[in-house]
């Protein structure tokens, strides 16, 4: 079984970009006050939030501006609540924002924020940790392709509330987003007892389709793919709404209509919880 990688993101952040300015300057007034998935967040809010993803990154981490006095500890609970008052705070004010000054606010910083995403070592220690895969230090490899993840799932929390799904669902934007978010897999069973050796094979189906094996190891649970041998359980997901259930979009009386899960439940269930963002 070979290790999967996390993918190389960094030249999809363009891409991207061109498709949110689409999809913006596409929208009627009324679409711009369509709720999303984002709960208590319209496609305007929704759209306030990328902005303010980008330059937030730009003031950090570019310029090393830091406002306020930052989490109370660094703790999970701590910083997602946080992050979670940032967030609000800012989608509150930018109210005062049409939607013709965010989208062009957006193109104005989107290559400024890749330019700097661009500048970074790749190998390098990241800022900030991806703490939904466990890890207390990143690449920054990684933290690129977490925040691709974002702009990504952002975007189409925009697009599914106004019937524009289907660009972001092309397997050279989708799979590098599913990619990412299985990175979160070992980390989630980690208290999932098994034999050494145990086997639980995740597939997405659809145009997106993908095969992952989570192996069980003495150290912990591990990610592989291009497995031939046995599998103790089966979980497969439709690739249409596999980024609902990561991004704690799907609730789990929905997900079932669109899972099949073969095997143990202690092996299958923790699928409906898996989660790919701060939250």
């Amino acid at each position: 079984m070979q290790l999967v990688s996390i993918p190389k993101t960094l030249p999809l952040f363009p891409v991207l970009d061109t498709l949110l300015l689409d999809v913006l300057r596409s929208l009627s007034p009324t679409d711009w006050q369509r709720p999303t998935l984002a709960p208590g967040w319209n496609v305007h809010a929704v759209a306030l939030h990328l902005l303010d993803g980008s330059l937030r990154t730009l003031s950090m981490l570019r310029d090393g501006y830091f406002a306020g006095s930052g989490p109370a500890s660094g703790a999970y609970t701590d910083v997602v609540n946080y992050l979670n008052g940032l967030n609000n705070s800012w989608v509150q004010a930018g109210q005062r924002l049409s939607p013709a000054l965010v989208t062009g606010l957006l193109e104005l910083t989107g290559p400024a924020y890749n330019g700097f995403l661009t500048s970074l070592d790749p190998a390098a220690p990241a800022a900030f940790a991806v703490a939904w895969a466990g890890e207390a230090e990143s690449t920054n490899h990684f933290h690129i392709a977490r925040e691709y993840t974002e702009k990504w799932h952002h975007q189409q929390q925009i697009r599914q509330a106004v019937g524009q799904e289907g660009p972001l669902l092309e397997p050279l934007l989708y799979e590098p987003f599913l990619k990412t978010c299985a990175q979160a897999l070992p980390h989630h069973y980690r208290s999932v007892a098994a034999e050494p050796g145990t086997v639980v094979r995740v597939q997405i189906t659809g145009p997106t389709a993908a095969a992952w094996f989570l192996r069980r190891t003495l150290a912990g649970w591990e990610l592989g793919q291009d497995y031939m041998g046995p599998v103790a359980a089966s979980i497969v997901l439709d690739g249409s709404v596999a980024w609902r259930l990561f991004t704690k979009s799907l609730p789990p009386a929905e997900a079932a209509r669109y899972l099949q899960l073969q095997g143990p439940p202690n092996l299958t269930q923790p699928i409906y919880s898996l989660l790919t963002v701060m939250a």
